[in-house]
């Protein structure tokens, strides 16, 4: 018999709900989401529904140059306070396009857990080679915004915002970077420390990254549109920076650490000057998660159109165009420069709405602007000095390297490759 010669498609999987799940929880019901991946290539996390047996979550998910023999592998399970989510069965379809009801099966008994319900819609792939580039994410682009119970009760810190954490999935990484990824930077110092030091350094990274990283029913969901959207997730009134003036809602003036990540091509930031981050030699390595190799990483800033010099806080922020500045500022993975371009044409792809401005580290022009930026923000935001860079307020401050140095659980996994 002759093998059915395989095609490329486009995907749109809508992901509508499920019934019939067993109640995981003494009290209450259970806290269901989902993990689904195509062939283990590309993956995706749902939200959280909470305190029910029957959630709708109608999320859906575009996937580019996806092979017509290709698996859908679904795993649901019950978010819970403790270290590990309880699991609740899985199941496998094949991306044929239609309405799909199919079992949730337990992981031992094989047990039917439940229904869960979906619908594949199918368009042959528009690439003239889709074999090159394979399941690519193509939107829509979610993002989820965490901030730890752990880390504000260990800490005793309640500045939400600059504590938080974001994971965006963004579009057509492999589109943009293809096969390219930065190894860590053999040449630094911290780096080496890190990936060739002691195991117990990499673990209190895995244990800091799963306490920033933590999926709980608080975090925060959202779905970027547009650039409202995107201006939404850099503003910040005086109720989220514990300012005294009384500027509400506005873009605010601050560097943010970011990566791309090797393992499933999301954007990971927060802002730089976190003081909990002081004790870790690689906040780059922090949000992959000790990951020894990232599509790309560094620092942004947003701006108004040819710099925060020439703003004024009289004016709208609706009223001026807006740009992203980023670069490649990260020791740990030193990113090659010649990449650049396509980090811009990535973001371009990615922040309708934002001018994206590019620039090496050692670029004059991104210095001139880095400065330009914290200085609107201690001059006429309120922020402190103190607040731009980690730093320890006292010698008695707890920090997340020492939360994480002293927090019990399951072994962390090894670093990827």
């Amino acid at each position: 018999m002759l093998e059915r010669e395989v095609t490329y498609n486009d995907l749109t999987i809508q992901f509508i709900g499920a019934s019939g799940l067993p109640k995981m929880d003494v009290v209450g019901s259970a806290d269901p989401y989902f993990i689904a991946d195509l062939d283990g290539q590309l993956s995706i996390v749902s939200t959280v529904q909470t305190n029910t047996l029957q959630p709708v979550w109608n999320e859906l998910w575009k996937v580019k140059n996806v092979p017509s023999n290709a698996e859908l592998r679904v795993q649901v399970l019950d978010k819970d306070d403790g270290p590990k989510d309880d699991y609740i069965g899985r199941f496998t379809t094949n991306v044929e396009p239609g309405a799909k009801e199919e079992e949730i099966h337990g992981r031992i008994t094989k047990r039917t857990k439940g229904t869960f319900w979906l619908k594949i819609e199918s368009t042959p792939s528009t690439d003239r080679f889709p074999d090159r580039h394979q399941y690519v994410f193509d939107g829509p682009i979610r993002f989820s915004r965490h901030f730890s119970p752990t880390v504000g009760r260990l800490t005793h810190i309640n500045d939400a915002r600059l504590y938080s954490t974001w994971k965006m999935y963004i579009k057509g990484v492999r589109l943009f970077f293809g096969d390219e990824y930065q190894p860590w930077n053999r040449k630094y110092k911290a780096a080496q420390s890190i990936f060739q030091g002691p195991f117990a350094l990499r673990a209190s990274i895995h244990t800091a990254h799963k306490l920033l990283y933590a999926r709980s029913t608080t975090n925060g969901f959202g779905i970027i549109d547009d650039k409202e959207d995107i201006f939404d997730i850099f503003r910040g009134g005086k109720e989220e920076l514990g300012l005294k003036s009384t500027f509400q809602r506005r873009i605010k003036p601050a560097v943010y650490t970011y990566i791309i990540s090797a393992e499933d091509d999301s954007f990971r930031f927060s802002e730089t000057g976190a003081a909990f981050f002081v004790d870790f030699a690689s906040k780059h390595a922090l949000h992959a998660n000790c990951c020894e190799r990232v599509r790309y990483s560094g620092e942004f800033h947003p701006r108004p159109q040819g710099g925060w010099q020439n703003f004024r806080d009289d004016m709208y922020d609706n009223d001026v165009c807006w740009e992203l500045v980023i670069d490649n500022n990260s020791g740990t993975y030193g990113p090659d420069p010649m990449m650049l371009p396509a980090l811009k044409a990535c973001m371009e792809y990615n922040f309708p709405g934002f001018g994206i401005v590019a620039l090496d580290f050692n670029d004059p022009a991104l210095k001139e602007s880095v400065e330009a930026c914290r200085a609107y923000a201690t001059n006429l935001r309120g922020v402190r000095k103190e607040e731009l860079q980690p730093h320890k307020h006292n010698e008695g401050e707890i920090t997340l390297q020492h939360v994480a140095s002293h927090t019990p659980g399951d072994t962390p996994p090894p670093p990827s490759n």
